[in-house]
């Protein structure tokens, strides 16, 4: 019998204790301890508990990809990146999330969304979820946005898809989002774009979509 395609499969291990190890102005770091096993072993495990994210891969009528280079202090790198941010504002949609970090950081708004892929960033040491959305059919907004910090400098430039794809391949690009954006992009290209969900799909994936342990 053929075996089914491969899915994550989604567990609610019996929670033991918890804690919170360091508060932090954006993100928490937790302890852990839950039950795992047949034989119910204590395991405990420190990750940051972040509360997700969204990006967009916006697509023009060119096939070409919006970049946007931002400085990174973690990595000490102005990295190309799609648009994205944080979710961030209690029960805000992700689609709707998406649709405002477009309009901040590149001052488009555009009227064709799709799923285009879903990961995680780190899930040895990190709950974060990040949606990345397709955006077509993009024009300017009424109003740029006011930026500041890392955002007050930031380069857009458009680049053809496939020169993206390329740059990735070679390893001149390291951004999560945009390496799997653009991957994600090219292949559902390449199969006539059945592989894109609605803007609106679920996303079980994303801890604040799931029962708090």
């Amino acid at each position: 019998m053929p075996e089914s395609p491969p899915a994550d499969e989604f567990v609610d291990l019996p929670l033991l204790d918890r804690e919170t190890v360091f508060e932090g102005r954006i993100w928490d770091v937790r302890r852990d301890a839950f039950a795992y096993g047949d034989d119910a072993t204590r395991i405990e495990r420190e990750y940051v508990d972040h509360p997700g994210a969204v990006a967009v891969l916006v697509l023009d009528d060119e096939e070409r990809v919006l970049l946007v280079k931002q400085y990174r202090h973690p990595v000490r790198a102005r990295d190309w990146e799609i648009p994205a941010g944080l979710l961030d504002v209690q029960h805000e949609p992700a689609l709707e999330a998406a649709q405002r970090e477009l309009a901040e950081e590149a001052d488009l708004v555009a009227s064709d969304w799709a799923v285009l892929a879903d990961y995680f960033t780190t899930p040895g040491g990190s709950s974060e979820a990040i949606r990345i959305f397709l955006a077509r059919d993009v024009r300017a907004t009424d109003a740029p946005f006011d930026r500041e910090h890392e955002e007050a400098d930031m380069e857009l430039r458009w680049v053809p898809l496939d020169e993206c794809v390329d740059a990735v391949l070679a390893r001149r690009l390291g951004n999560p989002s945009l390496t799997i954006g653009v991957l994600a992009a090219a292949a559902a290209r390449d199969r006539g774009w059945r592989s894109l969900a609605p803007a609106d799909a679920p996303w079980p994936a994303h801890p604040a979509n799931r029962p708090e342990a």
